[in-house]
């Protein structure tokens, strides 16, 4: 927003921009150009952010597979039911009631 509101803006034109902490007077022309940089530099970031992350998630599933680790309540798809004391009725199994 700022970059498209200052493209329209006369070059010459007195600007100021917050470096550090510090309030900084410049100009149009010589702040335009740094905000430019800074939008690349933080979408490259990003993407690159992006890729480690998908990195890192197939390097997590190819762990939990190698290892056979599973999440509470997730199924595992190679097991079958287990039949219980009930017989495979899917009754309670094991809860003790008096």
């Amino acid at each position: 927003l700022v970059i498209e509101t200052l493209r329209e803006v006369d070059p010459t034109r007195k600007c100021f921009r917050m470096v550090g902490g510090v309030l900084v007077e410049r100009t149009v022309k010589e702040v335009l150009p740094a905000l430019e940089s800074n939008r690349e530099q933080i979408s490259k970031l990003i993407e690159a952010l992006a890729q480690q992350l998908q990195a890192k998630g197939r390097e997590l599933s190819e762990f939990r597979e190698r290892h056979n680790i599973r999440l509470v309540g997730e199924d595992d798809p190679k097991s079958t039911p287990r039949d219980g004391p009930e017989g495979g009725k899917g009754g309670p199994g094991g809860v003790l009631v008096s």
